[in-house]
């Protein structure tokens, strides 16, 4: 299901409560956390994140949750190979910058490249239906580093 474009933590619980989904301390978390990240956390990240806050929940709690919000349009899940899925709060078509040194994803836009969908249906004879585009390079932080 392609996710809809969420602004806030509140639309994404008013949005919990039109599908009819509980609102528990630990979705309430959960999605705060993404709301407020820019990490594009895995969902061990998330876990220790909240863990103090509600010492008898498990990681399969957080993995759980973060099915279902995939599943209903809340959050997109990016999955790269055997690598832990990251999970971003903004689904929203938009495109990742990855730092090749320390694994930071910072988000960026870029219109018109839906043309690229078109362009690989026609060459491959695939029906195209959605893209992603990363790339990579060092993030400020790190170029300081290397500088010094």
């Amino acid at each position: 299901m392609e996710g809809v474009a969420l602004r806030s933590f509140d639309e994404a619980l008013r949005r919990l409560k039109e599908e009819h989904i509980r609102i528990t301390p630990q979705r309430k978390a959960i999605l705060e956390f993404l709301a407020h990240s820019n990490e594009h956390p895995t969902a061990e990240t998330i876990y220790k994140s909240i863990e103090d806050k509600f010492p008898g929940m498990s990681v399969a709690t957080v993995y759980n949750n973060l099915k279902l919000f995939t599943k209903i349009g809340l959050i997109r899940e990016m999955n790269y190979g055997d690598a832990s899925s990251r999970f971003d709060f903004f689904t929203e078509l938009h495109y990742h910058a990855i730092c090749r040194n320390c694994g930071q994803m910072t988000d960026f836009y870029y219109p018109g490249l839906e043309d690229v969908e078109m362009a690989a249906g026609k060459l491959t004879g695939y029906n195209i239906d959605s893209h992603r585009l990363e790339v990579y390079g060092l993030c400020p932080r790190c170029q300081t580093r290397i500088e010094k």
